[in-house]
């Protein structure tokens, strides 16, 4: 892999930052203490400094149940400050990478979505996000990479059922969302080699294997740490009528088609050998 000199990422403190900022040592990763997405001009003005050739922009509001109570913040972070990225990068002439959301979808089952399958967010987050892509778009330069179930160095899914094994006989998961997980590291890599093969569009980039629920997942991260916690398996009506707070709308349905990618050459691994390496890392 040959290196990436002048790569920004944004939301560099997150699991797809630091996945990233393994890969590419020279890289420069600003989160929300260097570069406050919702200050437009400050955006601009930074990433004009910098001057990077290619920005890889992870930063988003990501707490998809408060974005329902908070659309305004959402769309600042997700909406405004892609944008503003995107005008910085249209005047350097960078290249831009948007990292989007499997929740641009409206959760159908049935086949696994292409690129060009009409979107419909169901949530907050999935409209601002979408935002985002239009936003992209703009960028004459641009790479618009749709992703899900991401997991990796930092807090999410797997780690927090790891986490809640140690003191419990017995986990409540949602067996009724399916879609396939997808291994930061796997992703950082899979979009560098985009990059590398010039791409520009919009691409899906999701972890291989059969399509599985959260339910599934679960149970793959416990055996592989050789755990005896068992999983309950409920609908999501169930899971959020025990919830307190609103919670968002979620795709029933996540499985996305990435044979665009995969036509590249570019193919992330059976999301279960990439759990099994994960859970080993963190154990």
């Amino acid at each position: 892999m040959e290196l990436h000199p002048r790569l920004v990422v944004t939301g560099g403190r997150g699991q797809l930052g630091r996945a990233l900022g393994a890969r590419v040592p020279d890289a420069v990763l600003l989160d929300i203490d260097e570069l406050d997405l919702t200050d437009g001009e400050a955006v601009v003005g930074m990433l004009c400094d910098l001057r990077p050739e290619t920005i890889i922009h992870g930063g988003a509001y990501t707490a998809v149940d408060a974005a329902e109570s908070d659309p305004e913040g959402a769309r600042a972070v997700n909406a405004g400050g892609t944008r503003a990225v995107a005008r910085a990068a249209a005047t350097l002439g960078a290249r831009l990478v948007y990292i989007s959301t499997d929740y641009v979808f409206g959760g159908t089952p049935g086949e696994p979505y292409p690129e060009d399958h009409p979107t419909g967010p169901l949530s907050v987050y999935g409209a601002t996000k979408l935002e985002g892509e239009q936003a992209t778009a703009e960028v004459e330069h641009h790479l618009i990479v749709r992703t899900s179930w991401v997991f990796g160095e930092g807090k999410n899914f797997i780690g927090a059922i790891l986490g809640a094994a140690r003191t419990r006989a017995e986990l409540t998961v949602v067996d009724d969302q399916w879609g396939r997980p997808t291994y930061a590291a796997d992703l950082a890599g899979g979009i560098l080699e985009l990059l590398d093969r010039e791409a520009t569009g919009t691409f899906h980039l999701q972890g291989g294997g059969e399509p599985a629920t959260w339910a599934d997942v679960a149970e793959a991260a416990l055996a592989a740490a050789g755990s005896a916690t068992r999983v309950a398996r409920v609908t999501t009506a169930e899971y959020d009528s025990r919830q307190t707070g609103r919670t968002a709308p979620r795709p029933a349905f996540s499985v996305l088609d990435c044979s665009k990618a995969a036509g590249l050459g570019v193919a992330l691994r059976p999301w279960r050998e990439a759990v099994e390496e994960y859970v080993k890392v963190t154990a």
